[in-house]
């Protein structure tokens, strides 16, 4: 769909497009530099100009928590991708939806490699209302159907110049602006809380038990091999020609910071999953490969059987015994800082992604406290699930709240 024409006209908005804007102001779209104007050795650690990649673009802002810098006689070398406050940063391949509008604090900074930059160069676009205009799902759709290549979307400046914009008064801009920036700060203060209440979980955990990786002789150890009740299983794999339909777990189910019960879709295997390969509440679900090494042997516990519901070959299942772990305490321990140094020493590459094999993961070396502190910190962890529910359930809300003022403030609605 057209994201132009899914705006009702309204008496004073202006219809046209991104190349049409900036050439009557004499602003332009430029592609960042290529690799072979940036090598490895001009980076340095610190100080220096900032050079914007893809990857640091973020939730339509600038991260600058890994920005790579360049020093003065390079970023002299490179004036001509200086951006500027107001200028519209685009990822060129891959996630071609990922944008940033630069603000006053990164105008000086580099356009880098992978990005390209648009300038609309005109005082009658207001930047905040730009930023909400380009993340509706309208205009990444758009980009996505327009972008070319086969194994990967690809932008370039040809496509960004048919993008089309919609602007109203400049006052109007600013209003809209307000209204969905308000929303969407309660949106961030949501997430924020969600994020603190996992923090307290590890304290929760750390007080309990201290550090697994640094006071493991205070406690009981043991091997995940330990606490199997059956056999590590790998998921089953797909097929295309097969001609039973079940419903099989993505792999976002278990890589996000709770279980994703709705993360799923149908899929044609050769048979029905058997019963050992249905989704049980008693089954620590792992992640077995992923190209984000942070991700792989993830694990989480279904909150409750799940029969119709089959895990693939992308994971591995650990059937766990409750005689010496609580499930509970044991995906806070999975999950935490001593089991993540094991696997990502012991993960393996291939083609640039990372794997963990039923092997590996049997070796994992888990303290095991006795089980009524167990069962005080999975009482507690309890408490804190309950508040992440009800933030979670605001957060829905929040975001059904902001689709819908952002549907009717680019219909003339608001």
């Amino acid at each position: 769909m057209n994201p132009a024409i899914a705006i009702e006209h309204t008496k004073g908005w202006v219809y046209t497009t991104v190349g049409e804007l900036y050439d009557r102001h004499g602003g332009e779209a430029q592609t960042g530099p290529f690799g072979s104007q940036l090598h490895a050795v001009d980076y340095q650690a610190e100080g220096g100009t900032p050079v914007i990649m893809p990857v640091d673009i973020r939730d339509r802002r600038i991260d600058t928590a890994r920005i790579a810098r360049i020093g003065e006689r390079k970023k002299s070398e490179l004036a001509r991708h200086q951006v500027r406050e107001g200028d519209v940063l685009f990822a060129r391949r891959g996630d071609v939806g990922r944008f940033a509008v630069v603000s006053e604090q990164e105008s000086g900074w580099i356009c880098g490699t992978g990005c390209l930059r648009v300038r609309l160069n005109t005082p009658d676009v207001h930047s905040a209302f730009l930023a909400h205009y380009f993340g509706r799902s309208e205009v990444k759709e758009w980009l996505l159907r327009e972008a070319k290549g086969t194994t990967m979307p690809n932008l370039n400046t040809s496509i960004l110049r048919k993008l089309p914009l919609v602007l109203p008064p400049l006052a109007e801009q600013r209003r809209i602006a307000a209204i969905l920036d308000q929303t969407e700060s309660l949106r961030v203060k949501r997430r924020h809380a969600l994020a603190q209440l996992d923090t307290l979980t590890q304290s929760l955990f750390l007080d309990l038990f201290g550090d697994p990786a640094t006071n493991a002789k205070s406690w009981n150890t043991v091997f995940l091999y330990d606490l199997l009740a059956l056999p590590l299983r790998n998921g089953l794999s797909p097929s295309n020609s097969g001609a039973v339909k079940a419903k099989v777990l993505t792999l976002s189910a278990i890589t996000g910071d709770t279980f994703r019960a709705d993360a799923w879709k149908e899929a044609p295997f050769q048979s029905v999953p058997p019963l050992d390969q249905r989704v049980d509440a008693a089954d620590l679900l792992i992640c077995r490969g992923n190209g984000n090494i942070q991700l792989v042997g993830k694990g989480y516990f279904p909150p409750c059987d799940m029969p119709d519901l089959t895990f693939p070959d992308t994971m591995i299942a650990a059937r766990i015994s409750s005689d010496c772990i609580v499930p509970r305490f044991l995906q806070v321990l999975w999950n935490g800082s001593s089991v993540r140094r094991q696997i990502e020493s012991l993960a393996r590459t291939t083609n640039g992604t990372f794997k963990v094999n039923q092997t590996i993961l049997e070796s994992i070396r888990l303290v095991a406290p006795s089980l009524p502190l167990q069962c005080e910190f999975a009482t507690q962890v309890s408490t804190v699930e309950r508040l992440k529910a009800a933030q979670r359930v605001s957060l829905v809300k929040l975001d059904a709240l902001f689709a819908s003022l952002q549907h009717r403030a680019f219909r003339g609605e608001l």
